[in-house]
């Protein structure tokens, strides 16, 4: 009796190890910001619209009312970079870090401010470590907070510099050093 009790432990235990375990606390609500426009959005929304194309009756009207070009948001949001996780996660947790997350914490942020850097360090790290790979769309359904401020406007400069940071670590020493 005891040994298959301690047989189901040492299973359960295993399989708590190789199955990923989904975040405590991950975003639910986005608040989407162009300008002075606001709209509240639920992640599930968000993910339908840029893997489906279907829109939410208030992400179409809100996406009109600001002026924006429906697929170019969509591009922007499913836009994939390829990044070594490891190397981010010790990148994010660096000085460098610092500097590389602050612009970058502009366009995706808690909605009242605090702790964004951290939050956004996060999400970019879990976000790559499943495949080596993320976007922005990911970045959202795995930050560590309910709701998260999207800020529309630098939507497609946080998404370059999302691919330009993929870049400096997939080649550090830069182009002009291996040319020589």
């Amino acid at each position: 009796m005891i040994r298959s009790w301690n047989w189901q432990v040492c299973l359960w235990l295993m399989v708590g190890a190789i199955v990923p375990a989904q975040p405590a606390w991950a975003a639910e609500q986005v608040i989407l910001k162009y300008g002075i426009l606001r709209e509240s959005v639920s992640v599930s929304d968000l993910t339908v619209f840029v893997e489906k194309g279907e829109a939410s009756s208030a992400l179409q009207a809100h996406l009109k009312l600001s002026g924006q070009n429906p697929e170019a948001v969509r591009r922007s949001l499913v836009r994939q970079v390829a990044i070594n996780p490891i190397l981010l996660d010790r990148i994010l947790n660096s000085p460098i870090g610092n500097v590389l997350l602050d612009p970058l914490s502009q366009a995706i942020r808690t909605p009242r401010g605090g702790a964004d850097r951290q939050a956004l360090r996060a999400a970019l790290t879990l976000s790559a470590s499943g495949d080596g790979k993320l976007s922005i769309l990911e970045v959202v359904q795995k930050y560590p907070t309910q709701e998260l401020l999207l800020d529309g406007d630098r939507l497609v400069d946080a998404s370059k510099r999302l691919s330009e940071l993929s870049d400096r670590l997939q080649n550090p020493l830069g182009k002009t050093l291996l040319q020589k």
